[in-house]
């Protein structure tokens, strides 16, 4: 009985599109925030401020978290028109949103405290590393070559 050997064969890297990679970056980006604000629940203190109406030193109010609603409707959409939107629009979009949402996500750090600082710079460094993440990706936008008519 003979055997033969095969030899290895490379992984091919596929071609993925900048609307996926960016889709991606947001919908990851989305989670972190998400599992950030959860995690957040167990710092001392922070559900019994929320049982007695109020979040960071705000009170709580539909007003309030409607804001809330609405910036963090922002990865959630983002996913969406990242794959919908035209590549001009969708790359112009994501160059602003995301430089946008940037300084947003560092206001987060806002407030705490340096026993609760590695959490946060864990978290904010992630979340502004996807951001450079869509923004590259973005910038970067593969481009065809015109051809004259």
């Amino acid at each position: 009985m003979t055997t033969t050997t095969q030899a290895p064969r490379a992984l091919i890297t596929s071609a993925i599109p900048a609307q996926l990679k960016i889709a991606a970056a947001w919908a990851s980006a989305m989670f972190l925030y998400i599992y950030v604000d959860i995690l957040n629940f167990y710092k001392p203190g922070v559900i019994d401020g929320i049982l007695q109406g109020q979040i960071w030193r705000f009170e709580v109010s539909a007003g309030l978290l409607s804001v809330f609603l609405v910036s963090m409707s922002i990865p959630a959409l983002m996913i969406v028109l990242s794959t919908a939107l035209p590549a001009r629009l969708n790359r112009i979009t994501n160059l602003v949103v995301a430089a946008l949402f940037i300084p947003y996500t560092l206001f987060n750090a806002a407030g705490s405290t340096w026993e609760w600082a590695g959490f946060y710079t864990i978290s904010i460094g992630l979340e502004v590393l996807l951001l450079a993440y869509v923004l590259r990706t973005a910038w970067a936008w593969p481009r065809a070559a015109v051809r004259d008519a």
